[in-house]
């Protein structure tokens, strides 16, 4: 069964089950032992952080009797936080694991430039008050593009057994009216990289980093030569990619 969700991550500790407060996994598992009358385990496609947000966070889970794809909807959306929804739900006749059937996921971390802070939208972007340089951004993002050792963008904690990612897509997109987003694509990604590399961008954009130095960056492979780790809510896991 593949179910895919949407949620705002804000009062939850990350998607994964956790014993300190709130996941997104126990809310969902929870919701679907109800509607099955029995203790229901799910797998998702990403471990997204806490505060971070999905649109399209993929979830399989492994049920004897699959209920009506619909139940699965409207069920769950019933049951589930008003902060969790479920969008679409496929019974799948082959095995299908979220995680490990994954292609590749794209993500969109959200900045808003503006001269004073947003209220209503804090809690979904990162707020930069001084004037970006969007044209800088990307001409420091297209190094960035392809296969490389991304170890200065990893996290101290990543677990990955390495750092070697291929970085499909990396664009710098400006609305003109204070939303900037930097969209992500890759067939996997190191714990922290997207909001690494947005925090990097950020620095470029301000006037702090040259656009030039990109490539001696990630042959550093050195995280301490590279930006700062971007809030977690600005980031948003937009789509996972798969066969077919």
């Amino acid at each position: 069964m593949k179910l895919v969700l949407s949620y705002d991550g804000t009062r939850y500790v990350g998607w994964q089950f956790q014993s300190n407060g709130p996941s997104v996994q126990a809310e969902l598992e929870r919701a679907l032992s109800t509607l099955h009358k029995e203790a229901v385990r799910v797998t998702g496609a990403g471990r997204t952080d806490a505060g971070v947000h999905a649109r399209g966070q993929v979830a399989s889970l492994a049920v004897e009797r699959p209920l009506p794809e619909a139940a699965y909807v409207k069920g769950l959306n019933a049951i589930l936080p008003d902060d969790i929804a479920v969008r679409h739900a496929e019974v799948r006749e082959a095995p299908f694991d979220a995680r490990r059937d994954a292609r590749g996921k794209r993500y969109r971390y959200r900045i808003e430039n503006l001269p004073t802070r947003a209220p209503l939208s804090r809690m979904q972007a990162w707020q930069v008050f001084r004037p970006l340089d969007v044209a800088a951004m990307r001409a420091a993002a297209a190094p960035l593009l392809g296969r490389h050792d991304f170890s200065a963008f990893r996290a101290a904690d990543c677990e990955a057994r390495h750092a070697v990612r291929e970085l499909r897509r990396l664009d710098v997109e400006d609305d003109g009216a204070g939303r900037i987003e930097v969209v992500a694509e890759a067939t996997a990604f190191l714990r922290h990289m997207v909001r690494n590399l947005a925090g990097t961008l950020v620095e470029v954009g301000l006037g702090s980093r040259a656009p030039g130095s990109m490539a001696a960056l990630l042959e550093s492979r050195d995280r301490t030569l590279a930006g700062r780790t971007a809030p977690p809510q600005g980031l948003l896991l937009d789509e996972v990619f798969y066969d077919g």
